[in-house]
């Protein structure tokens, strides 16, 4: 069984919706940024585990990636934030040194961005919001897209989707 390695960032848009897609997998370790631990005390939820906290950007699970511990990272949801440090290779947080060690293990990647098309009605904290994406951060995501090993999804179902394609390969 593939054991996946699952990143949270401070986003909200997809946070339920990517912990319940994380609560039907097995063998997930969480890993939550400081401001993703932030996020999930603010909307209330938690993971189905208690995920890491590391406010280190040299990350003790890096070395995992190396020793073939984890056969997929996830992070879902990621900000425009994580996502424009992805792309321009700035591993200063938890999150964006996993995904630069991952991609150097060449251990498959699954990216969930919050900002996959223009205009986002999404569930706050507690009331229905729009966000209007950046074009900076809709250029980012498809910037990510030509990575090699990166599945970008654009939806909840595309992640899961996304997930068991590369565990399928692995089993």
């Amino acid at each position: 069984m593939a054991k996946i390695a699952w990143g949270i960032t401070g986003a909200g848009h997809f946070l339920r919706e990517s912990l319940d897609v994380a609560a039907a997998l097995s063998g997930v370790e969480f890993f939550a940024s400081e401001a993703g631990a932030e996020v999930l005390k603010i909307y209330g939820v938690t993971p189905p585990s208690a995920p890491r906290e590391d406010k280190s950007a040299s990350t003790f699970a890096c070395r995992a990636f190396a020793a073939g511990t984890y056969d997929l990272l996830v992070i879902a949801p990621a900000t425009s934030n994580s996502v424009a440090k992805f792309v321009y290779g700035i591993s200063d947080t938890m999150i964006t040194t996993l995904f630069a060690q991952a991609g150097k293990c060449r251990v498959p990647i699954v990216v969930l961005p919050t900002d996959t098309q223009e205009i986002i009605d999404t569930m706050g904290a507690t009331k229905p919001m729009r966000i209007y994406a950046r074009p900076v951060d809709l250029e980012n995501v498809e910037k990510l897209k030509l990575f090699p090993g990166v599945k970008v999804a654009a939806t909840a179902a595309e992640l899961s989707a996304a997930i068991a394609e590369v565990r399928s390969r692995k089993e």
